[in-house]
């Protein structure tokens, strides 16, 4: 008998009702962007690969669109991380309804270490297979740049949620960065950020969102 691939949630109200609901708008002051299409946000989820007994760590999750994505994947647990502290209902909804452990943590991911979040038996030697752990976020355009700057030095370091092994990150960026940060030898686009991800990073660009933004997967070199 075949096996269901996707853990079904059960009833919920929709993230554009929760938001109705709530009054939630994306603040331009903080970047801000919801994603509301499903088929698109499933897209994002599947352009990083198997989550089938992963733990993944969403930053930003806002109202909880791509984290339902996420959990429909079959991730032994999930971690969500957010600063904007109005999606707390929406997220907690999520959280009680969810079929798989869900961790909701508020705070800014600009000064979060991920050292001691993951379980210690994913934990791998840096030459060996990438750990069943993956970094994935919507990010925020204000956010994008310095945290990836941020997370390069960790992962230089083998700190933070590198000190589990080769964790990959499929992150959402501005059109115009995600093309620096995939640049190659030779090009008009190349530049201090180029040379930055490809030395730590294999970057592959996954594709083009409406509305300029680009989805990034980085795998650990």
């Amino acid at each position: 008998m075949s096996v269901s691939r996707i853990i079904r949630l059960p009833p919920l109200p929709s993230i554009r009702d929760l938001i109705k609901l709530y009054k939630l708008r994306a603040m331009k002051e903080l970047s801000q962007n919801f994603l509301m299409e499903p088929r698109l946000i499933s897209r994002i989820v599947r352009s990083a690969g198997s989550f089938k007994d992963c733990e993944v760590c969403e930053v930003g999750p806002g109202p909880g669109n791509i984290t339902r994505s996420i959990i429909q994947n079959m991730p032994s647990r999930v971690l969500i991380i957010e600063k904007d502290k109005r999606f707390t209902p929406s997220l907690e909804l999520l959280a009680e309804s969810s079929p798989v452990p869900l961790e909701l943590i508020f705070g800014d991911v600009m000064n979060f270490n991920l050292e001691q979040m993951f379980n210690e038996d994913n934990k791998m030697e840096w030459e060996d297979k990438c750990p069943q752990i993956h970094l994935i976020g919507n990010l925020p355009f204000n956010v994008s740049t310095p945290l990836i700057i941020r997370w390069l030095k960790a992962i230089s370091e083998r700190k933070s949620a590198w000190r589990y092994g080769r964790v990959r990150m499929t992150l959402t960026f501005q059109k115009e960065v995600a093309e620096r940060m995939a640049a190659p030898i030779m090009t008009r686009e190349r530049s201090r950020l180029s040379v930055m991800c490809q030395n730590w990073c294999r970057v592959e660009h996954k594709f083009n969102i409406p509305g300029k933004i680009t989805i990034i997967l980085f795998y650990l070199m």
